[in-house]
């Protein structure tokens, strides 16, 4: 009988989950070793299939995919490789090939430095499993380590992704490290100066369009040389606003592993809940300040959204005024008419949400004109500044009395106290320890031990409890002192204001709170709450008293 012919399908992969011993570990190197094989042993090669880059841990590669296409049809009828490893690293599908797929075409498998022939039922084929086995663990254990690695250097502030955010570039003497790109810097600092003055994602979007400032991924190819290949309208969009508005990288921080894959043989990313995210402070040089950055903030989880009144006139106040009694948004009414020399005017007023959607049952009008609430805000606010200006250091003592509800000493005193605990803590510990050492030397007796001990344990145990408390505190007159004095700073620019604008309204105040207006006589007596930023416990109660308002 002839001996068969064989129609040789040469497959070569390389990958960075495999080791690579230098040169031999190249694919060359691997496609001239089959060769020799194939020509020594009078077989036909009739195509080499190559994967380069690819991991063995799935077998969704083209190399792969194209041989096991070109098996099925008969074009080949033996598939050589150097080593199991090569052909792929997963167990079960790699049996799948091995045991079912391969014998059921009439398909020849060599694994050559491993010793394997499909066509020799012996030792070789049943150890096969085995060695699958332990390159699967190998690809486990390598997803491991590189992990644990890139999470490390992440925790240590080291930018591992794969393009910087838009705004910055890595940093020539470290690629881990990122620096401010004066190129696209100035378009950052523009996307969040219009965000803090009120204006939506979709209309910063449309501005950009409109002066033509390319979007990040319309930039990245023109860097490139390259014309884009997508099919898109290349243009800015709403998310893209939203991302960059919502990337701490920008205040300096590196917030990294938001996503990750399910396992080393799945690369599909999935979103991580956020306590899981990697966040370090201080990377790089920030592009924006911390005080826009909290305007910002403060916009969104207010989520200001400007109904379109009649005249397309929206007020500055939308989102930040509300109901002093049932807590729902103020909606903003317009009202037109005609002057007597037929010039056209217009009311806008702010009345309860609750009220204008349910009616009288669900609560009150609380009505209040806009213009009488622009005074009276605008007022306040240079009556603050003022104070900021000429006894800063009296209005932030006043601030931190007013925030500090229970009446705990200032930061200093708690400070100390929580000195004093830990101090006392280590003293106790080293009290109990020469006490151990006492007892077994002789030096006391078991009774007056026993007594001591109990005595010392007990005062520990009380101090280690009161110690997460003494730090809340301690933490707390320390932001209370940096939000009074940041506060001061802030408002103390606005001394001589003689409009408001959005601008300044979300970076001053957090809430307005309009009460529901009385009737004392001939006058109408309303009280408003200005809640300030950074300074949110404290409120100001205004009455509307005769045209005047009074602190």
């Amino acid at each position: 009988m002839a001996e068969k012919t064989y129609n040789v399908g040469i497959y070569c992969r390389l990958s960075n989950d495999d080791e690579r011993d230098g040169e031999s570990a190249s694919i060359e190197n691997q496609k001239l070793l089959l060769q020799r094989y194939v020509q020594k042993q009078g077989w036909n090669e009739v195509d080499t299939y190559i994967d380069d880059g690819y991991s063995g841990t799935n077998f969704q590669r083209p190399g792969v995919q194209r041989l096991i296409t070109d098996a099925k049809a008969g074009r080949i009828n033996l598939i050589l490789v150097k080593d199991l490893s090569r052909f792929g690293r997963n167990y079960i599908e790699f049996g799948q090939y091995t045991d079912y797929l391969f014998p059921s075409i009439g398909c020849r498998f060599i694994a050559l430095n491993n010793g394997v022939d499909t066509m020799r039922r012996d030792e070789s084929t049943d150890i096969m499993c085995f060695l699958n086995l332990f390159n699967e663990f190998y690809s486990r254990d390598t997803s491991r380590k590189v992990k644990a690695v890139r999470k490390a250097c992440a925790e240590s502030g080291k930018f591992m992704g794969t393009y910087p955010a838009f705004g910055y570039r890595r940093d020539p003497a470290d690629k881990h490290h990122l620096i401010i790109d004066e190129e696209t810097a100035p378009t950052v600092r523009r996307i969040f100066t219009m965000r803090a003055s009120g204006m939506t994602f979709r209309k910063i979007a449309i501005a950009l369009n409109d002066d033509g400032i390319p979007s990040p991924s319309v930039l990245y190819y023109l860097r490139k040389g390259q014309a884009d290949p997508r099919r898109s309208n290349h243009l800015w969009a709403d998310q893209t606003v939203k991302n960059i508005l919502r990337n701490e990288v920008y205040i300096g921080n590196m917030v990294q592993g938001k996503s990750g894959t399910l396992s080393y043989k799945s690369r599909k990313l999935v979103a991580k809940s956020e306590d899981e995210w990697i966040r370090v402070e201080g990377t790089h040089e920030a592009i924006i300040s911390r005080d826009i950055w909290d305007t910002v903030v403060s916009i969104d989880q207010k989520k200001v959204r400007k109904a379109e009144t009649s005249d397309g006139i929206k007020s500055i106040f939308t989102g930040l005024v509300y109901c002093a009694d049932c807590g729902f948004k103020m909606y903003n009414r317009v009202e037109r008419f005609i002057y007597r020399d037929g010039r056209p005017g217009r009311y806008s007023s702010f009345i309860c949400g609750n009220y204008a959607r349910n009616g009288k049952n669900a609560c009150t009008v609380h009505t209040i004109y806009e213009n009488i609430l622009k005074q009276l805000i605008l007022t306040n606010i240079r009556e603050k500044a003022q104070h900021a200006m000429h006894d800063q250091k009296r209005l932030m003592e006043q601030i931190i009395r007013m925030k500090d509800k229970e009446k705990h000493s200032l930061a200093a005193s708690c400070e100390q106290e929580l000195k004093i605990t830990a101090t006392r803590i280590k003293e106790l510990e080293k009290l109990m320890q020469n006490l151990y050492e006492d007892k077994y030397a002789g030096v006391i007796p078991q009774t007056v031990f026993q007594t001591l001990m109990k005595k010392y344990e007990t005062e520990r145990a009380q101090k280690v409890a009161a110690m997460p408390d003494l730090e809340r505190k301690a933490r707390k007159q320390t932001e209370n002192c940096y939000d009074a004095k940041h506060w001061a700073e802030t408002i103390r620019r606005y001394t001589e204001i003689t409009e408001l604008d959005e601008a300044i309204l979300f970076e001053l105040v957090d809430r307005i709170e309009i009460g529901e207006a009385e009737k004392q006589g001939t006058m109408r007596i309303q009280t408003i709450k200005i809640f300030y930023r950074y300074v949110a416990n404290v409120d100001v109660a205004m009455e509307e008293k005769e045209g005047r308002a009074t602190i």
